[in-house]
């Protein structure tokens, strides 16, 4: 079974303040020009997204420099709802990151400085969240200076609670890209 993890795009999907909207305009309709297509103006991260190391490190890799490994991985997925503010180190487990792509259900909160260095420390594969940032400046630096890609505006995490599944989120091919939409999906292990 594969489950979908990303939100539509479309003129309403919500975007990061101050980030281009999203635009979608029709180009040719059938009963004129024998195809129907549409023209999209949107920034690179808009919707179910990855950020690239060169989204905030001055000479990091683009989305097309990174090896397409780092989208495809095991994942998991931390639930931590429960908590305010920034979520910090004793909310989630001591171990099992290592070659993983470790997804947050946040409800709306950010990862801390010092969750995202566990992460990089412990070896997690990628790092995701259901929120429209993994966290402040500083916590993207951290994951993506040692080339942790950050995957944002994920959707229907919890339908993965407790279950192993693959995760697969790949971007565009964009040249020199800061990131890319991806259509991120889990693909179970089991119908469990």
């Amino acid at each position: 079974m594969i489950i979908d993890l990303s939100i539509p795009i479309s003129e309403e999907t919500p975007v990061y303040p101050d980030d281009p909207p999203v635009n979608v305009r029709l180009w040719a309709v059938i009963d004129r020009d024998g195809y129907y297509m549409n023209v999209l103006k949107m920034g690179e991260h808009t919707g179910t997204h990855v950020d690239a190391p060169a989204h905030f490190i001055p000479g990091g890799k683009t989305v097309d420099e990174l090896p397409l490994e780092k989208f495809i991985g095991e994942g998991l997925v931390l639930d931590v709802r429960g908590g305010e503010g920034e979520i910090k180190l004793d909310e989630i487990p001591d171990s099992g990151y290592f070659d993983r792509v470790v997804l947050f259900l946040t409800g709306g909160r950010e990862l801390s400085p010092e969750v995202a260095l566990f992460l990089v420390a412990e070896g997690a594969k990628a790092v995701g969240t259901d929120s429209m940032s993994i966290g402040d400046e500083a916590v993207h630096k951290i994951l993506l200076s040692a080339e942790v890609p950050v995957f944002e505006n994920l959707a229907g995490l919890e339908a993965l609670l407790g279950r192993e599944f693959t995760f697969i989120a790949l971007p565009l091919k964009i040249e020199g890209g800061s990131g890319s939409p991806v259509r991120a999906v889990a693909v179970l292990h089991s119908e469990e």
